[in-house]
């Protein structure tokens, strides 16, 4: 299902409204979240809205899709401190019940194959939400990446270290790996918004909305899900055909 909207403060207003009637009717779900611009205005938002119309969030989980290797959970770069400056840090969830990969383990294999387990145990994701890559990729998830994955080490394509070198002051300090969710553990999830805004998205989400199923574009495997929304602004919805915008609002 696609949803599109004037600008981004609809659509962070919609994300949020999703994201809110989910901890109300689910105040013990486990949440997936994404990380990255897109996501800033949809967090400010939903913490706006907890301000005027408290809910209690002490019982939610949430797992985050992805880390850098080798970012230390209180560098400025890290999805960590991103989490934690932009939602955690106003949230009354217990440290505890909020997980991110490690990006400094030791133990890298032990400590993908323990994430997807921890999301396992707890009976899966009630609500993943998602970012998308220029290339396509959710989560870190690169073209060609197995839909069979599950968290795992990947090496950043050279079109995503483009894309995320703008946030590092020095860009030789961009990470060439990274720890992420597998498309299998999103793909479990039993609810999936896609959100994606600007100019800069739209090729890709027209090549997602023509694409067959196939691992070269990863974003194509939420095809197969079937409680699936894509939530759109206008620019981001550009190269979309016609009777797709007209029927999506």
């Amino acid at each position: 299902m696609y949803k599109i909207f004037d600008t981004v403060d609809e659509v962070s207003r919609y994300t949020t409204q999703r994201l809110l009637d989910k901890i109300r009717t689910q105040p013990t779900a486990t949440l997936g979240l994404a990380t990255g611009s897109t996501m800033e205005p949809v967090y400010a938002q939903l913490l706006a809205s907890l301000h005027n119309s408290p809910l209690n969030v002490s019982k939610l989980t949430t797992f985050n899709l992805d880390e850098y290797i080798g970012l230390s959970a209180d560098h400025p770069q890290s999805y960590n401190y991103y989490m934690h400056q932009h939602l955690f840090n106003q949230l009354d969830i217990p440290e505890e019940s909020i997980h991110l990969p490690d990006g400094l383990t030791d133990n890298i294999d032990s400590a993908c194959q323990c994430y997807s387990n921890a999301i396992k145990d707890k009976g899966g994701l009630d609500l993943q939400l998602l970012g998308i890559g220029t290339n396509g990729h959710i989560g870190f998830n690169e073209p060609l990446t197995s839909f069979n994955s599950r968290t795992h080490v990947v090496e950043l394509s050279e079109q995503t270290r483009i894309d995320n070198s703008r946030f590092f002051n020095n860009k030789a300090e961009m990470p060439t790996h990274a720890l992420t969710m597998g498309i299998l553990d999103i793909l479990e999830a039993k609810e999936i918004i896609l959100v994606a805004t600007g100019k800069h998205k739209a090729q890709v989400m027209a090549q997602l909305f023509h694409s067959s199923i196939d691992e070269s574009l990863p974003a194509s495997a939420l095809k197969k899900h079937n409680n699936l929304t894509i939530v759109l602004d206008r620019e981001a919805a550009t190269l979309l055909p016609e009777q797709v915008c007209k029927n999506a609002v």
